[in-house]
């Protein structure tokens, strides 16, 4: 072989090896690149979820007026949970708040103070799942601090002279406050009947009324402005409180979470430290 082809044939073996080379080094660059293209996109699509699932915006909460204290402690632990979120409540008589679901108010999440009010969101076909009981609550006589007229008893609510304040009987504590009084054939004419039971307590408070039947939670509330009485004719009276997710919720995922959160171990014990019975 002459010098001269030998020469060309080495260029070649060069050549070849040098392309060889490059094409591993090019697989190598590709692969580096598909996996890291790969993982990437594994974080970004892990990125996505996390975002889904963070909660954001307002929930709607319409709610018994006796959840007042417990619910709204509850929205500030849910607000510090989930940044970005924001508690909204209207509280009230529970066949009202009903009403205004039926209505069209938009909302997210119900609890009413009984059965009875939360079937009038049911029966319309308002309601997404099924109603769950998450506490219940007991009645109890809130007198004037110290109790100047002596009542130790739903019979003693009949004197003469007594204004006594009633909630309506179409509200959860007045008709609870009616099975009572019919349980032990007693009749009682209140000075008023008041649209929920914090408008009852008030009247109290204020000292328009010498007693009122309300709930427990309410007279714990009340602190040192009212004096409580049990009866007992309040046992064969009380009232479970059911919580739903509404059909139409804006902020459906969210309304999810604060139901979980008023029925997680939290939840519950901002409730019975408030006084209200576990379901």
């Amino acid at each position: 072989m002459t010098r001269s082809a030998r020469r060309t044939r080495r260029t070649l073996k060069v050549a070849g090896a040098g392309a060889a080379a490059l094409l591993a080094l090019s697989a190598c660059s590709s692969s580096s690149s598909s996996d890291d293209s790969s993982t990437g996109s594994g974080s970004s699509a892990s990125e996505s979820s996390t975002s889904s699932d963070k909660l954001s915006g307002t929930v709607t909460v319409f709610a018994a007026a006796s959840l007042k204290e417990s619910f709204t402690a509850l929205g500030k632990e849910f607000e510090q949970e989930h940044p970005g979120t924001k508690v909204t409540f209207s509280f009230g008589g529970s066949d009202s708040l009903a009403a205004s679901i039926t209505g069209g108010a938009p909302a997210d999440v119900f609890a009413s103070a009984s059965p009875k009010t939360m079937a009038i969101v049911t029966d319309k076909g308002d309601a997404s799942g099924t109603p769950a009981t998450f506490v219940r609550n007991q009645l109890e006589i809130a007198t004037l601090p110290g109790n100047p007229d002596k009542i130790a008893s739903l019979k003693d609510l009949t004197k003469s002279g007594l204004k006594v304040v009633l909630c309506d009987k179409t509200v959860p504590c007045g008709a609870a406050a009616q099975k009572a009084l019919d349980a032990s054939k007693l009749k009682l004419t209140p000075v008023s009947y008041e649209q929920d039971v914090k408008a009852a307590l008030t009247k109290v408070e204020l000292k328009e009324a010498d007693a009122a039947v309300v709930y427990k939670t309410d007279v714990n509330a009340a602190g040192d402005k009212v004096e409580g009485v049990d009866f007992p004719e309040s046992a064969d009276a009380i009232n479970d409180y059911p919580i739903v997710q509404l059909k139409d919720a804006p902020n459906a995922e969210a309304a999810k979470a604060f139901i979980a959160l008023v029925q997680s171990a939290d939840g519950q014990k901002v409730l019975t430290e408030a006084g209200f019975l576990k379901p």
